[in-house]
């Protein structure tokens, strides 16, 4: 049994977690986060957030994660920099094991996010910040005016695709198919907004300098090759839950995320769900903090009802 036992035991130290740390240890609650890169999550990721409040010239998600943990810090949560390997949300207390041993939560928030599904092209993670984007609302302003590629054939890339077209000067959806996966109702919006769809086409390359310059692009049809000149482009081919661990402790949707509502609570009581990894309408900072929040609320109402 590890030496000590936690109020609040957080997975996670994105923005959700943080948030959660933040408001868990200013209502007094002994608080721990247990993260296994560095605070911020994927917004670490991102170099200029301008959807945040607050940062009206934006704020690098990197020094936004360093400034959420030191916030919380400030109030008394600790960090524990270390890999979750499995976890026990039906004990009491709740047990996580991690590659710097086991810890104990009377509650525990799972914070673990999502990442985006990549291509799998040569020079890809070079190129993030530098022309790949994975996030349009995240990411669009940087291309104010400029060329841009949207890949995929989902809801999630056509909105991309709209949202892109009131920025950039030429907005192409590319598609490996002869028809989108999206609602009926996005190819008359993405036709008024002057999008231009590639049709059975897939990316295969990309071409850069010390940027992304263009895209390689192959017919899945015909084999034929050619490239596109680009400043930019957005893979909207989905993105993974980071839930792994969790199966068989807690529900999952069918897609991996956490169930929870808007209170947080998952199927498991004393657990809570927050950021990316919850099932939601919207993953945005701004949305997984709200979350944060929430979670800390009800798992301190939680914790009250025990007592």
């Amino acid at each position: 049994m590890p030496v000590k036992i936690y109020d609040v035991l957080i997975v996670g130290g994105g923005p959700g977690g943080y948030a959660a740390a933040l408001y868990a240890a200013r209502s007094g609650l002994s608080t721990v986060v247990l993260e296994k890169l560095s605070a911020g999550g994927q917004m670490a990721t991102t170099s200029q957030i301008d959807n945040y409040p607050g940062f009206p010239d934006g704020v690098d998600g990197f020094e936004l994660g360093q400034q959420m943990e030191r916030q919380a810090h400030k109030y008394g949560a600790e960090t524990i920099y270390g890999e979750v390997t499995g976890v026990e949300l039906q004990a009491d207390p709740k047990l996580v094991h991690s590659s710097e041993g086991d810890f104990a939560g009377r509650t525990v928030i799972l914070a673990t996010g999502a990442y985006p599904r990549e291509l799998g092209l040569s020079g890809e993670q070079e190129l993030r910040g530098k022309g790949v984007a994975y996030c349009a609302t995240c990411d669009g302003m940087m291309f104010r005016g400029k060329t841009v590629v949207v890949n995929g054939g989902g809801n999630t890339a056509v909105e991309d695709a709209l949202y892109l077209s009131k920025l950039c000067a030429k907005v192409y959806l590319v598609h490996r198919r002869d028809q989108l996966r999206a609602s009926a109702v996005y190819r008359k919006a993405l036709d008024e907004q002057g999008v231009e769809i590639i049709w059975n086409s897939r990316v295969t390359g990309l071409k850069k300098e010390t940027r992304l310059t263009g895209v390689e692009l192959e017919n899945v049809q015909t084999g034929e090759k050619r490239e596109l000149a680009c400043d930019g482009i957005f893979v909207a081919i989905g993105r993974v839950p980071d839930t792994g661990v969790f199966a068989g402790q807690v529900k999952l949707d069918p897609d991996g995320y956490l169930e929870a509502d808007e209170t947080c609570r998952t199927s498991v009581p004393g657990v809570f769900a927050v950021g990316d990894a919850r099932t939601k309408a919207v993953r945005q900072v701004v949305t997984a903090a709200a979350d944060g929040a929430n979670a800390a609320h009800f798992a301190e109402e939680y914790l009250l009802n025990k007592m």
